[in-house]
């Protein structure tokens, strides 16, 4: 089983700071609407919980240089 680290810190209301062992990113939105995390690696997520137990995600890539 390997061994993995993830923290997630509230920075102001709406806005989170989330560390794993590779990457940060930062989460802002809240619980009645979308939201949009915005990784360090490039990766460009928006997501919105729907009624019920649907979901809804759409996930960007961005080149590094």
């Amino acid at each position: 089983m390997p061994i993995t680290f993830r923290k997630s810190f509230r920075i102001l209301p709406g806005v989170r700071l989330n560390i794993n062992r590779r990457s940060w990113s930062i989460t802002t939105g809240g619980r009645n609407g979308p939201r949009r995390t915005t990784s360090s690696t490039g990766r460009r997520t928006t997501s919105m919980d729907l009624p019920g137990p649907f979901g809804w995600r759409r996930t960007t890539r961005t080149r590094r240089r």
